[in-house]
């Protein structure tokens, strides 16, 4: 009886381990797949926004009111939604080439490279900031840091193609925000996490741009300026932010794909030692457990703070 229950005991562990290996394996390269497919969307939408109007396709407004069909106009730029895409990031030194969307969470740092809403747009005068996963969700920053000062980085939105030059590299704390702050330069600052595999610190890469930056949409006076998202009290590095604790409505799909997963192998595992054809029945059966238990992954790392 009591070999019995430790021979059980042992084969539980062993399933446990075995499940989190897997899920070790899902997260470095399944959720590749994940970001592969989210920038191929992105990037269908980023060349509908490149054939749309011109930049800052928004309202105009005049500047006197008593005079409407005459007064100069001034454009407002239009609000993009996170996880819009907005840019795409080329650095052929590292073979990068992404789109960025807006906003640095969870769900869109999962889609590719983020933009800090609260910073400049790449182009623009003052500082525009990007984060990005280092060994997840597709790692487009994993190898940042193998730049070195004179690196090429060039970005293209809508307002056209931009090149900036790195200048500087370095390591801080994940509380230093103030690299997001503007500065009187016109410059791009890229951050991931550091070490990879680890979320201690951030990698900082300043790069500056080489010609001059274009305008930004100018507010008129007697208009409300579009409000930016709470800055943030930690550098997004693949990493949420702060507060942020994955994607609660994951909840039941991931239940759901899990009792799956679990019925799909109990399902094999009876219908082999039913038959006395085990492996028959395991090797039919293990690719529909697969498929269930990606997509079972999928939603647990939905639950999860995003990672590195």
């Amino acid at each position: 009886m009591i070999r019995r229950i430790v021979r059980g005991l042992g084969k539980t562990l062993i399933s446990v381990g075995v499940l989190i290996l897997l899920f070790v394996v899902y997260q470095l390269w399944g959720t590749g797949l994940t970001h592969d497919r989210e920038q191929k969307n992105l990037r269908s939408q980023f060349a509908r926004t490149l054939a749309g109007p011109s930049p800052a396709a928004a309202d105009t407004v005049p500047t006197s009111p008593s005079s409407p069909t005459t007064a100069p106009t001034t454009t407002i730029a239009a609000a993009v939604p996170d996880g819009d895409a907005v840019a795409v990031i080329n650095i052929p030194k590292i073979g990068l080439d992404e789109v960025v969307v807006e906003g640095v969470g969870v769900e869109e740092l999962k889609k590719g490279v983020g933009h800090y809403p609260d910073t400049k747009m790449p182009g623009e005068a003052g500082n525009a900031a990007l984060a990005g996963h280092r060994t997840t969700y597709g790692h487009p920053f994993n190898r940042i840091d193998e730049l070195v000062a004179g690196d090429d980085i060039s970005i293209t939105t809508k307002a056209g193609t931009f090149h900036y030059s790195v200048i500087e590299k370095k390591v801080v704390t994940p509380e230093s925000i103030e690299v997001l702050d503007n500065t009187k330069d016109n410059r791009l600052t890229l951050t991931t996490c550091h070490p990879k595999y680890s979320a201690e610190s951030r990698l900082i890469v300043i790069a500056q741009l080489t010609g001059p930056p274009v305008d930004a949409p100018v507010v008129p006076v007697g208009t409300t300026p579009t409000t930016s998202p709470p800055r943030t009290t930690e550098l997004a590095s693949g990493l949420e932010r702060p507060g942020l604790s994955g994607a609660g409505a994951a909840n039941r799909p991931a239940i759901a794909w899990g009792i799956l997963a679990a019925s799909i192998w109990l399902a094999a595992w009876a219908v082999g030692r039913w038959s006395g054809r085990r492996w028959t029945a395991y090797i039919v059966g293990t690719p529909i457990f697969l498929v269930a238990l990606f997509l079972f992954f999928e939603n647990v790392a939905r639950l999860l703070p995003a990672n590195v």
